[in-house]
């Protein structure tokens, strides 16, 4: 999780550490959807786009991740959204109820952006496909295998042609081998 957007030459360090075919999911940074909550955020948000295209091909899909605590406002959303170029893929983290509803639920499929699918100790977001593909961030402490295969049949859906999957990372490091 990015505080502001990681300078050029960070970005370009990870592109050189890394093999073809890597992907990198990053947050939008706290800056832009913490501490600005979607508003004047114009300058900040280009610079970043412009920072992370440094990773070429190696740019995965970017989460804009809303804090816990921020209500439902359709037209901040609606406005970050009409921001995010066509080429860029972007899901959405909504972590207040208030969020989950179907005006939003249009917002994002207009743009063609997943609402984010966490899974965590405090629930789980509803399984709703907005977009071409799917994310899922599974942050729970632990899963059974019968709960991986449900996870799997999830991101198996035939609304999306593709789903990317993150687990929890922790110091054990278990994520990977789930």
């Amino acid at each position: 999780t990015f505080r502001r957007t990681p300078t050029s030459r960070a970005v370009a360090g990870w592109n050189q550490q890394t093999p073809a075919g890597f992907v990198f999911a990053l947050k939008v940074p706290q800056q832009i959807s913490h501490f600005a909550r979607l508003r004047n955020i114009a300058r900040p948000f280009a610079r970043f786009l412009d920072t992370v295209a440094g990773l070429g091909d190696k740019r995965g899909p970017l989460l804009l991740q809303l804090p816990p605590n921020f209500r439902k406002d359709a037209g901040r959303l609606r406005r970050f959204l009409a921001r995010v170029p066509p080429t860029v893929r972007m899901a959405v983290e909504l972590r207040h109820s208030s969020w989950l509803d179907d005006e939003v639920y249009d917002l994002l499929r207009a743009r063609n952006a997943p609402l984010c699918i966490a899974d965590t100790e405090e629930g789980t977001t509803p399984v709703i496909p907005t977009a071409d593909f799917g994310y899922l961030r599974l942050r729970d402490r632990a899963y059974t295998r019968t709960e991986l295969t449900r996870w799997a049949a999830v991101a198996a859906r035939g609304e999306w042609r593709d789903a990317v999957v993150y687990f929890k990372h922790e110091e054990s490091g278990g994520g990977p081998r789930l």
